[in-house]
């Protein structure tokens, strides 16, 4: 890569994957929460990410570059975190709190990953780009915000029982 605009289709290439692989790694940990409200954060996060795609394949139109992802290796890594917590631990309220930590990890991920786009996206003079990812940067925010509320509430009390 030699440019700005390069490193831009780059990291979007990068999300496009993540978002992706979320997609298949959001029911598994709706399937294994115990806590209903949480259960229904992961499900309704992945309608949320379903919506972030297609804001990143207009980001790609917007370019005039394919919609493609290219493999990343940080999500690879967390969504197999997530998976270890799931074939490890045993106690459901436990594995809740470990499921809310894994999520937080996505989402944490996302929000750094949305918050360069952004900046990028400015920087490149593609106010519109940068507009249409700050809506997903700000629904990664509320999702990490409403983990944070969901183990502060219970969950995290009932693990340390």
């Amino acid at each position: 890569m030699k440019t700005m605009d390069q490193l831009f289709h780059g990291l979007l290439q990068d999300v496009y994957y993540a978002e992706k692989e979320l997609t298949k790694a959001l029911p598994k940990m709706a399937k294994e929460a115990e806590d209903e409200e949480l259960k229904e954060a992961f499900t309704s996060h992945l309608e949320e990410t379903k919506g972030h795609l297609q804001r990143l394949e207009k980001a790609f139109e917007m370019i005039g570059k394919p919609a493609k992802g290219k493999k990343c290796p940080a999500i690879i890594g967390i969504v197999e975190e997530g998976e270890e917590i799931i074939d490890e631990v045993e106690d459901a309220d436990t594995l809740d709190a470990g499921l809310i930590g894994a999520g937080q990890a996505a989402e944490h991920y996302e929000i750094a990953r949305y918050g360069t786009l952004c900046a990028w996206a400015k920087q490149l003079g593609k106010p519109q780009i940068a507009r249409l990812l700050g809506e997903t940067l700000e629904e990664e925010k509320k999702a990490d915000a409403l983990l944070t509320k969901i183990a502060e509430r219970s969950v995290n009390q009932h693990a340390a029982a």
